[in-house]
């Protein structure tokens, strides 16, 4: 069995391209009953507003002193590498807002529900953030996506008027703290050797066979990853 513990955010554009590529070289090598992932919470801005009025682009401009113009060729340069793993990708639309909730939604569905429900979760948070221009931090959102998802109304009721799961994802963040994490996606598979940002699809099947044979090899491959001060462009 290949464990690998994944730190992301919902509101990380290279999160969900770098699961996205990892679960396709998990598809290419027919591992996917061999593989079990723990997903872990990183928010990358926890003061981050509910109100998901900042643009992507704007908040690079603001970040990177870009030009509206190159801030709106970055983003949809990002969008090009989603919408390439079959996603409709529309990290333009997307409305920066926080997303400790979703975090906590998560944690639920780990705590109660089983594997395939974490999942789809997971893939639907990202899905309302980046393909569908929702805020997160709206509780009918949140509900709207656990629905979907699988979960119990009850449940997602439970979680969201009360301060449920907030110690757990505490917890995976000073995990990462601990660790040194600073930017995200960041894989650690097997407890063996870590992947500090989003591969390519290729990259990650060699992880996956260096994880089956044992190796701490680490890749010479550059990975994309943001960080509280901002994702890589």
């Amino acid at each position: 069995m290949i464990r690998i513990k994944i730190w992301s955010d919902f509101a990380c554009p290279y999160c969900y391209i770098g699961e996205r590529r990892l679960m396709d070289a998990i598809n290419q090598l027919g591992l996917k009953d061999q593989v079990e992932i723990e997903y872990k919470a990183f928010e990358l801005d926890p003061n981050a507003s509910g109100d998901g009025k900042l643009t992507s682009a704007e908040r690079l401009m603001n970040k990177y002193g870009l030009s509206r113009e190159k801030a709106e060729q970055k983003v949809e340069e990002i969008s090009q590498l989603g919408r390439e793993l079959g996603i409709d990708f529309r990290y333009a639309d997307s409305k920066y807002s926080n997303t400790f909730d979703a975090h906590r939604l998560m944690k639920l569905a780990e705590d109660r529900y089983d594997k395939d429900t974490v999942t789809k979760l997971n893939e639907n948070l990202f899905s309302a953030y980046f393909t569908n221009g929702l805020v997160l931090a709206i509780p009918e959102v949140l509900i709207e996506v656990g629905l979907k998802s699988g979960l119990k109304e009850i449940d997602i009721d439970d979680v969201l008027s009360t301060e449920s799961y907030a110690p757990q994802v505490r917890e995976d963040e000073r995990e990462a703290s601990m660790l040194g994490v600073r930017g995200v996606p960041f894989m650690i598979f097997n407890e063996e050797f870590a992947i500090p940002g989003a591969l390519s699809t290729e990259g990650f099947v060699s992880a996956l066979e260096k994880a089956q044979r044992n190796s701490a090899e680490e890749s010479s491959e550059k990975a994309h990853k943001c960080g509280p001060e901002g994702c890589e462009i």
